[in-house]
């Protein structure tokens, strides 16, 4: 059976007892239940299961599996929600977010500065089923106010923006779109969810690339929705479930045993980052050095506001272009070059041409995605080391 949360428990712990379900033999590691179907004591109980399942009644790996419960029981009480439904990976959770609220001629308002396939959904996929996208500066309060109209469905943004980390006031657009009768849906694996601040400031679905920080250890892929049991239990699961979106419970199982350590990992990783976005601050080689918590960073103000940390990315402006970013990059001996973020291992990204390729000039333009921009992801390496290799890395350029 479930175990039964203390509402007295501060997060750290939650992550390590939250959803606990034993059982007979009483194990102290949740138990993996690699399983694609459940059976029933009689054809009566089958019946009666599929017209209404018990918290611990399950009927297909699709609909729910105990050890995917677990998590998702886990994640939420991290979150502060009611509720939540995990998938396959981030992207299947951003697309089942939408894609189970949105019909044709609905009206969604976003962020222009996202990730690229979170666009990739927007305008390619929505958009080809005939919902209505405007993209808007995700900075500019006055912007959201224009563009939410009584008839908009949905805002969607990304809480910290990958790759510029633009941050958003968020309190202000929940306002402005519950105003409207609009939901709030929020990308949040740059915010992280151990500084995560959506589900407090009123966004209706908080959702995460669990790959990331929940992982974090470059393992398993993942994503979560998290949000009230109205939306979760409705429209969300339906349109999972009968997708296929559901996550796979070995993947689930290794989430749980992250979330363990999740806590004290990001936090980690947040402290070494602020140091090196610091120790890098006025480098002859670098044009900029954005991190939310230096008082340079345009949106420094809210971001403070909002959370206790900017997370656990940077991103560094190199001089000299395309040609000089692949230098750095080359001359790392340590951070490695890949397109993940939030790993142990610290990671190096070059976005232009990598997980923002697609995007048409004139857009990376306009999202400051240039072609010296570096995203720096901090591990748990030493943050000593990490300066070191970066420091070696630009004066090799």
């Amino acid at each position: 059976m479930a175990k039964t949360r203390n509402p007295s428990w501060n997060a750290r712990t939650v992550a390590v007892h939250g959803g606990t379900r034993r059982s007979q033999y009483g194990e102290v590691s949740e138990a993996l239940y690699l399983t694609q179907g459940f059976v029933y004591p009689t054809a009566e109980a089958a019946e009666a299961r599929f017209v209404k399942s018990g918290d611990d009644e399950f009927i297909y790996a699709r609909y729910g599996n105990p050890t995917n419960r677990m998590f998702e029981d886990r994640i939420a009480a991290i979150e502060g929600t009611e509720d939540a439904f995990a998938c396959t990976s981030g992207m299947a959770a951003v697309n089942g977010a939408l894609m189970a609220l949105l019909k044709a001629g609905d009206h969604v308002v976003a962020s222009r500065a996202l990730f690229g396939s979170c666009l990739y959904v927007l305008e390619d996929v929505l958009g080809r089923f005939g919902v209505e996208i405007t993209l808007v500066d995700g900075t500019d309060n006055a912007a959201w106010d224009a563009a939410i109209r009584p008839d908009t469905r949905a805002v969607f943004l990304e809480a910290i923006s990958n790759p510029t980390l633009e941050v958003i006031d968020l309190a202000h657009v929940v306002s402005v779109a519950h105003a409207n009768d609009a939901l709030v849906v929020v990308d949040n694996a740059m915010a992280t969810p151990t500084f995560s601040y959506a589900a407090r400031l009123g966004a209706d679905l908080v959702v995460y690339s669990t790959t990331k920080h929940v992982d974090g250890q470059g393992r398993m892929l993942g994503g979560v929705i998290c949000g009230s049991r109205a939306l979760i239990r409705g429209p969300i699961e339906a349109y999972l479930k009968h997708t296929g979106g559901a996550i796979n419970p070995f993947a689930a199982w290794t989430h749980l045993k992250g979330l363990e350590t999740m806590d004290l990992r990001v936090r980690a990783q947040a402290a070494a980052a602020l140091q090196v976005a610091e120790a890098l601050q006025g480098h002859e080689k670098l044009g900029q050095v954005r991190y939310p918590q230096l008082p340079s960073h345009p949106q420094h103000a809210i971001a403070m506001q909002q959370a206790e940390s900017g997370g656990t990315v940077l991103a560094l402006e190199i001089k000299g272009g395309k040609q000089a970013a692949f230098r750095f990059l080359n001359a790392l001996q340590i951070i490695l070059i890949s397109n993940n973020f939030a790993d142990a291992k610290s990671i190096a990204t070059h976005p232009a041409t990598t997980t923002h390729q697609r995007l048409p000039q004139a857009q990376k333009d306009q999202l400051g995605i240039s072609d010296g921009l570096i995203r720096l992801s901090i591990g748990l390496e030493d943050p000593r080391d990490l300066l070191a290799d970066i420091q070696g890395a630009l004066a090799a350029i």
